[in-house]
C-alpha cells in the first residue's frame, strides 16, 4: 500500500508522490500549532459558540474562583482539543488522484473520476468533501506586461468584472473509507467549448468529527483534457456530393472481397468452402483462404482557417463542428482518405490514432491568416474527392466537392 501511495499520479497533504517523513512527536506539535500552507481550519456556528461559551465560563471561573466551573471550562477545552486532534487524524495518510478520457467532446456528458485511497493502517476517514474545478487554458500567448497608467479607467473596470471560465463540481464521500481501502467518486459535466482544460482538485475538506470546525486542505493536482468540436447535425445532398459511382479499391486488410490476400490456419467458425485443400495437403494442416476488403471511393476533408474566410466566430465553430462529425462518419464507413489543414500537404488516415490527432488539431485550432492559403498542395497519390468548408449565409457552413453543395449544417 505504501508504494501505490507513493506513486506518480497521487496527490495528498504533504504533496504528490512524495513520500512521507521519519514521524516524530514535535513535528506533530508543530502541525497543530502553525498548519501548512493552504491548509484551514474554519470554526463553523457551532463551534464560535462553544468557543464564546468557552470564553464566557473561563471568565467566570476566573472572577468567582468556582472549581466547577474550572472543571466545566477544562471539559470545553478539551473538546476543542479532540476534535481538532481528530480532525488531523481525519486527514492524515489520504491521498487522491484524478481519471479522466483522454479526450471528450464539447457539450457532452464527460465523467472525471476521483480516486480516494486511505493508507492508515487502523483508523478510517469519515465525511470528506471535495472540491473539483475545470477551467479552459488560455489559447493566446502571454501577453507582454503593460502598466494601468496609461489605460482607460472604463477598460480597467471591465478586466475587475471579468470572471474567468469555469466549471465547478462537489463529491462527497458516501459513509466511511476503511483503513488500506480506495474509493472512487465520479463527477459528471459538460465542457461548454473544444480546447485544452485543466481539471483539478481544489481542496478537500472535512466536519469531521463534531462539526465545530471546518478543515480544509488546498490540493494541487491538476490534469489537462482535451476537448474536441461538439457533433452537430448536418443534412446531406446525394446529388451535389457523395457519388457513390461503385468503383472500388483493393484494400490490405481481411474482407470479403475477390482478392487473395493470405493463408492462414483454420479456426472454428470458418466456412469449410474457404478451406484450401492443396494447401492443406502439403502443410498437413487446415489452411483457409483470407481474403481483402473492399472499399468505395474515399474523401479528402480541406478545412481552411482564413480569419477573412470565417470573420464570425461562431461561424467558425460550426465549421469546425461539422468537419469533425462529418469526419467521423466518413472514418467509420472507410471513406476517409486523408485530412488537410489550410495549405499544409495532406495527412493520409490509416489508423484511429490518426484520427484522433485530426481532431486534436481542430480543438486548438484558431483562425489564422495564412499566405497562399487556397493554393492547391501536391498530391503525390491517387486523387480524391476534396470535402471544401464554406461559410454560408450569417450563420450556417457548407461542405462543397468540386464546387457541389454535399453537406449543410
Amino acid at each position: 500500500m505504501a508504494d501505490i501511495a507513493n506513486s506518480p499520479g497521487w496527490d495528498g497533504p504533504d504533496g504528490e508522490g512524495r513520500a512521507k517523513a521519519r514521524f516524530r512527536w514535535r513535528n506533530v506539535v508543530w502541525a497543530l500549532i502553525y498548519p501548512r500552507r493552504h491548509h484551514h481550519m474554519v470554526p463553523t456556528i457551532s463551534g464560535v459558540l462553544l468557543i464564546a461559551l468557552s470564553l464566557g465560563i473561563g471568565t467566570a471561573a476566573y472572577n468567582s474562583s468556582n472549581n466547577i466551573l474550572f472543571i466545566t471550562l477544562s471539559l470545553l477545552l478539551a473538546c476543542l482539543i479532540l476534535s481538532g486532534v481528530l480532525s488531523w487524524l481525519n486527514f492524515s495518510h489520504l491521498r487522491w488522484r484524478l481519471f479522466f478520457p483522454a479526450a471528450a467532446r464539447a457539450k457532452m456528458d464527460t465523467t472525471v473520476a476521483l480516486e480516494l485511497l486511505n493508507g492508515k493502517k487502523m483508523l478510517p476517514t469519515y465525511g470528506l468533501e471535495c472540491t473539483l474545478a475545470a477551467t479552459p487554458v488560455r489559447r493566446d500567448a502571454g501577453s507582454r506586461p503593460e502598466t494601468t497608467f496609461t489605460a482607460r479607467g472604463k477598460d480597467v473596470k471591465a478586466l475587475w468584472r471579468q470572471k474567468p471560465e469555469e466549471v465547478n463540481g462537489r463529491l462527497i464521500l458516501p459513509g466511511r473509507l476503511d483503513a488500506q481501502a480506495t474509493i472512487q467518486l465520479d463527477w459528471t459535466w459538460q465542457p461548454p467549448r473544444r480546447g485544452k482544460w485543466d481539471v483539478s482538485v481544489r481542496h478537500v475538506a472535512s466536519f469531521f468529527p463534531f462539526g465545530f470546525f471546518n478543515k480544509k486542505l488546498a490540493a494541487h493536482l491538476t490534469r489537462t483534457l482535451t476537448v474536441w468540436p461538439a457533433i452537430i447535425e448536418y443534412q446531406r445532398h446525394p446529388v451535389g456530393g457523395f457519388r457513390w459511382s461503385g468503383v472500388t479499391e483493393r484494400l490490405s486488410r481481411a474482407g470479403s472481397g475477390n482478392d487473395l490476400l493470405a493463408l492462414r490456419r483454420y479456426a472454428p467458425g470458418d466456412s469449410h468452402r474457404l478451406i484450401n485443400w492443396k494447401a492443406s495437403a502439403r502443410t498437413g494442416q487446415l489452411l483457409v483462404r483470407q481474403f481483402a476488403a473492399e472499399a468505395n471511393e474515399s474523401y479528402t476533408l480541406w478545412l481552411q482557417t482564413d480569419p477573412a474566410l470565417w470573420s464570425r466566430p461562431e461561424q467558425f465553430e460550426r465549421a469546425l463542428s461539422l468537419a469533425a462529425t462529418l469526419g467521423e462518419d466518413l472514418f467509420r464507413a472507410d471513406r476517409l482518405h486523408a485530412v488537410r489543414i489550410d495549405h499544409h500537404s495532406p495527412r493520409v488516415i490509416r489508423h484511429g490514432r490518426d484520427f484522433e490527432a485530426f481532431l486534436d488539431d481542430l480543438a486548438q485550432l484558431e483562425p489564422r491568416e495564412t499566405k497562399d492559403v487556397y493554393r492547391e498542395a501536391p498530391i503525390n497519390h491517387a486523387p480524391r474527392n476534396q470535402l471544401t468548408f464554406m461559410p454560408d449565409g450569417t450563420n450556417g457552413v457548407i461542405a462543397l466537392i468540386d464546387g457541389n453543395k454535399t453537406a449543410t449544417a
